[in-house]
């Protein structure tokens, strides 16, 4: 009885803290949302709003403005939250908290791909953006992985992140050698290597919304067996888990969420990083929580790293990826040091 007694003021507290958290992420999410639509190089009113997504038909230049943005709203809430999952789904899967989408080499994989295509191959719809990085992220996340298992151990945080970080300065050379001899290539790509959203059309949504819906999926089926992994893959074989199957399926969503988002925003640096690490400390390590916290999470930040950066940049814009980079890097640096490059 005393057992039971002690057991359940705890279960109540984290119940209210997941209430608390989720709360919170929600309402960020809505007030990013709100400010993604009001505030830019032109800031509106509420009218505009509110007559922005109820009209057909614009009738002020406001209400304009609005219907301009929601694409890039839309847009933003979309590719954060793929960032935020993509970078729980792979923190969980190595065990390393140090561990996202840039820091693994999947964005550089995915962008020199992108390039490539570009410069020979005369890409041009987001189709074809698209179907390019997911190739270039999924071969890049095999070799950084395959890399890291070399030797005693297999992969370690500590293999991982240097793997990925070699083979990322590696990538980025190729392209820029790819580059540099060709201005029309270099005029494509300088504004979307720094991660951006601004450019957000409806064709770009819908080509990229059944890849992100496919890898969330994906992610959201997997969240029992990621926290039998967090056991040690010997307790989770024993668990009757597949341990390699289980791996491939997170590590599939991930790439999938991270390449596809890459092919038209760019690679967003950070988001996949801070966000998951931010809602471990409020929530725990169950990943049942973790992941989906995270896609709001990280929805919200990229959002107001887009405002943030309309409003620094008036009458233009600094991009969301140069925002999320400030942001993200004095994370990495407190989770290097609070963590020590332990095993999750």
């Amino acid at each position: 009885m005393s057992g039971a007694a002690k057991t359940l003021p705890q279960t109540r507290g984290l119940s209210k803290r997941y209430a608390l958290v989720t709360a919170s992420c929600c309402l960020s999410l809505l007030l990013g949302v709100a400010a993604s639509l009001a505030f830019g190089s032109r800031s509106l009113s509420l009218e505009d709003i509110i007559g922005g997504l109820t009209h057909d038909i614009p009738a002020t230049l406001g209400e304009t403005v609005v219907q301009r943005r929601i694409p890039r709203t839309i847009f933003g809430l979309m590719a954060g939250a793929a960032l935020g999952m993509s970078g729980a789904l792979m923190q969980a899967i190595t065990r390393n908290p140090l561990a996202d989408p840039g820091i693994l080499g999947v964005n550089t994989g995915a962008a020199l791909f992108v390039v490539a295509g570009i410069a020979f191959l005369g890409i041009s719809t987001p189709g074809q953006y698209i179907v390019l990085a997911l190739c270039g992220a999924a071969l890049s996340a095999v070799f950084v992985y395959a890399v890291g298992s070399i030797g005693g151990r297999g992969a370690t945080p500590v293999k991982l992140a240097l793997a990925g970080s070699a083979t990322s300065a590696a990538l980025s050379s190729l392209i820029s050698a790819i580059m540099l001899p060709r201005a029309a290539v270099m005029d494509a790509f300088r504004f979307w290597q720094v991660g951006r959203i601004g450019g957000a059309t409806w064709d770009g949504i819908r080509s990229v919304a059944p890849f992100l819906a496919a890898g969330a999926l994906l992610g959201l089926c997997s969240l029992s067996a990621l926290n039998a992994l967090a056991l040690g893959d010997d307790v989770a074989a024993g668990l009757g888990l597949r341990v390699g199957r289980a791996r491939l399926i997170a590590a599939a969503a991930g790439v999938m969420l991270c390449g596809a988002t890459t092919a038209l925003a760019g690679p967003i640096a950070f988001v996949g990083l801070m966000v998951p690490h931010v809602i471990r400390l409020a929530v725990g390590v169950d990943q049942r929580w973790i992941i989906p916290l995270s896609a709001a999470g990280g929805a919200a930040i990229l959002l107001y790293s887009d405002v943030i950066g309309r409003l620094l940049g008036r009458p233009g814009e600094l991009e969301a990826g140069i925002v999320t980079a400030f942001l993200g890097a004095p994370v990495l640096i407190y989770v290097a040091a609070r963590t020590k490059v332990r095993d999750l």
